[in-house]
């Protein structure tokens, strides 16, 4: 069976993408015990810094243009069950590669051959915007993850995001809203919670922000009893949900 894809994308930048897709990369490790790759599609490689890799090559987008060596950039990560595809300067480049090739599907094949028999779910860390790249993430998808700040400026890129794939067979992947650094102190983010009750929630929290100096996803230095890390399973809670179909019943008990 084919190995779902998430993809944690937003149109905006500085929503909390990046912290959203690692920890939800950890959790589906450690509390659902699945082995999962996070390919690491963004320029700044964010989530590769935070997993403990530097970016220290210009590879990635090569491996992408030849479309048969992505494998051999997986790297172990210090969480046991989930290995990195990194992300390097070179992805800069990425939406002229994928304009240039003009295959629909490149990124979708790849993903296909990271897959296989060895792991049971990949993450994706997307660039923000919608591009050549993000085109070929939303077809490749299985399940998109949008994490949302709860203010007005937000809530209107995911509506453009939902427009945009409305009615396109092409991306079947449903769209999974999470609000992220919430503050419940402000009025604005309770109302916005208020509105949308069953999207799972982020918190801002200083617990989140000491991932970069650790260099690891929260629940590796945090206890699991800490509202941050409870809020990362509760989110990762609604996407093992949409995607149960992938995995055997008795794993979704």
């Amino acid at each position: 069976m084919k190995t779902p894809i998430v993809a944690v994308y937003s149109l905006k930048g500085g929503v909390g993408k990046t912290t959203l897709a690692v920890n939800l990369a950890w959790a589906a490790a450690v509390l659902s015990g699945r082995r999962t790759l996070l390919w690491d599609l963004d320029a700044q490689a964010a989530a590769t810094y935070l997993l403990g890799h530097d970016a220290d090559g210009k590879k990635a987008e090569a491996a992408i243009r030849k479309g048969g060596d992505a494998a051999k950039l997986v790297v172990p990560t210090a969480v046991e069950g989930l290995d990195l595809l990194p992300a390097d300067a070179s992805l800069r480049d990425l939406d002229v590669t994928f304009h240039d090739l003009d295959k629909k599907k490149r990124l979708a094949k790849m993903a296909e051959e990271l897959g296989g028999p060895s792991r049971e779910l990949i993450v994706i860390d997307c660039p923000p915007g919608l591009t050549d790249t993000s085109e070929q993430i939303l077809r490749a998808a299985d399940l998109v993850v949008v994490p949302v700040i709860p203010s007005p400026l937000a809530q209107r890129a995911l509506a453009t995001v939902a427009e945009h794939v409305a009615g396109r067979k092409a991306f079947d992947a449903p769209l999974l809203p999470v609000f992220s650094m919430t503050d419940r102190r402000r009025a604005l983010h309770r109302d916005a919670l208020a509105a949308e009750p069953d999207w799972p929630v982020i918190p801002m929290a200083s617990a989140f922000e000491a991932m970069s100096q650790r260099r690891a996803p929260l629940g590796a230095f945090t206890s699991r009893r800490s509202p941050g890390v409870q809020a990362v399973a509760q989110a990762w809670s609604k996407v093992e949900q949409a995607l149960a179909k992938w995995w055997p019943e008795e794993r979704n008990g």
